[in-house]
C-alpha cells in the first residue's frame, strides 16, 4: 500500500508567498536605458586612469560587465570573498587607485560591514561601493533583501550615500562620486533602468535635493525608486485636484537640510517622506530629525518598509503589499489628506 507523508504541522503566522520572481521595476513600455552604471564608469574611466573596478563574483548583475569588456586590464573578479574585495579595494586606493566594487546591497551592508568600516570608512579611502538590489527590488526574501543598507551606511563615518532614483541619475551620479575624493556607497538599479528624470531637465548634485514638480497640498520627500513612484502617485492624485509636490533627495548623507526645511515651511500641507527601506534608520528619520531640530512641525507620515522580514514573491505584487507602489502611495495620501 503506498504511503502518504502527513500533512506540514503549520505553527505561527504562515509567510506568504507569490509566484514568478519579477525583478524588472519598469512599467510597460515604460522608456529604459540598458547597464548605465557599467556605461558611465567605462566613461569616467577615460577620463580617471586610476578607476578600477572590482566585483565578487557579480559583474553581470552590477552591470560591471561593461567595464570588463571595455578595460580588463583594469577589472578583478575577487570571487564570492566579499570580504577580501572590499579589503583589496581599501589597498588598491592606499595606493592611489580608485575602485569601484560592486556587489549586491545585503552583502557590503551585512556580510562585509566590519572590512568596510575598519579598512574604507575609518582610513577615509577613495573606494566607491556600488549595490545592486537596494531595499525592496528583489523578490527573493530577506537573504538578497537589503531594507536595511541606509541606517547601516548612514551611521558609518565618513561615508557619503547616495540613492538614484533612474538611469540618467545613476550615469550622472557615476561621474560625481568619481570625482568625489572620500568613500561612497551608492544603491544602484540594475539591468533596463527606467528613464524618468528627463522629463524634468535634472542634473544630479552630490549632496542636493531638488523640487521636480510643486503642489499645494502635499510635499513628498523622496529618494531612489520612490521618487519615480511619488511621481507617478502624483499624477493620479492630480485627477482628483490634489497638488503634490516632488522634492527628490537623491543624497541621503550629507542630506541637503536646508533644501528640506524650505520646502517643508510651507504652510498648509502635509509632508510625506518615501523610500524604500525599512522604517528605521533611513530618510524618514533623517528628514524628521532636520525639521524637529529647526522647530518645524508639519503634519508628517512616513511610506516605507516596515521593520520586519519582508515576503517573497513578485514584485509588482509585493510593492502593492507593502505600500510602495504608486497606487498605493496615492491610496494613503487621499486618506491621509480626509
Amino acid at each position: 500500500m503506498k504511503k502518504h507523508a502527513p500533512p506540514p504541522v503549520k505553527t505561527g503566522k504562515p509567510r506568504l508567498t507569490t509566484s514568478a520572481m519579477i525583478a524588472s521595476i519598469a512599467a510597460p513600455g515604460q522608456a529604459t536605458r540598458p547597464a548605465p552604471f557599467g556605461h558611465a564608469l567605462v566613461a569616467a574611466a577615460k577620463k580617471h586612469s586610476k578607476i578600477v573596478g572590482m566585483t565578487a563574483d557579480l559583474g553581470k548583475y552590477t552591470d560591471l560587465h561593461v567595464f570588463a569588456q571595455a578595460c580588463p586590464d583594469r577589472y578583478y573578479q575577487m570571487g564570492m570573498a566579499e570580504q577580501l574585495l572590499f579589503g583589496a579595494a581599501a589597498g588598491l586606493a592606499s595606493e592611489g587607485f580608485t575602485p569601484f566594487a560592486t556587489t549586491y546591497a545585503v552583502f557590503a551592508s551585512r556580510r562585509a560591514y566590519d572590512f568596510i568600516h575598519q579598512t574604507i570608512a575609518e582610513e577615509d579611502r577613495d573606494v566607491k561601493i556600488v549595490c545592486a538590489l537596494p531595499g525592496l527590488t528583489s523578490g527573493y526574501g530577506p537573504s538578497h533583501q537589503a531594507a536595511e543598507d541606509l541606517a547601516l551606511f548612514r551611521a558609518m563615518p565618513n561615508m557619503v550615500v547616495v540613492d538614484p532614483c533612474d538611469a540618467l541619475e545613476i550615469e550622472q551620479a557615476t561621474h560625481a562620486i568619481a570625482a568625489h575624493q572620500g568613500p561612497v556607497y551608492m544603491r544602484l538599479l540594475r539591468g533596463a533602468v527606467p528613464l524618468v528624470l528627463d522629463a524634468y531637465d535634472y542634473t544630479f548634485e552630490l549632496g542636493k535635493a531638488k523640487r521636480l514638480r510643486d503642489g499645494k497640498d502635499v510635499l513628498v520627500i523622496s529618494s531612489g525608486l520612490l521618487t519615480m513612484r511619488a511621481l507617478e502617485a502624483a499624477a493620479l492624485l492630480e485627477k482628483d485636484k490634489i497638488g503634490v509636490a516632488v522634492l527628490h533627495t537623491p543624497t541621503i548623507k550629507p542630506l541637503d537640510v536646508a533644501a528640506i526645511r524650505r520646502e517643508a515651511k510651507k504652510s498648509g500641507r502635509l509632508v510625506v517622506v518615501a523610500e524604500n527601506h525599512t522604517e528605521i534608520g533611513g530618510l524618514g528619520e533623517a528628514v524628521a530629525r532636520a525639521l524637529l531640530s529647526a522647530g518645524i512641525h508639519p503634519t508628517f507620515r512616513h511610506i516605507a518598509l516596515p521593520d520586519a522580514f519582508l515576503d517573497a514573491g513578485a514584485l509588482p505584487t509585493l510593492h502593492d503589499r507593502y505600500g510602495i507602489s504608486a497606487k498605493a502611495i496615492a491610496t494613503r495620501i487621499k486618506r491621509w489628506l480626509k
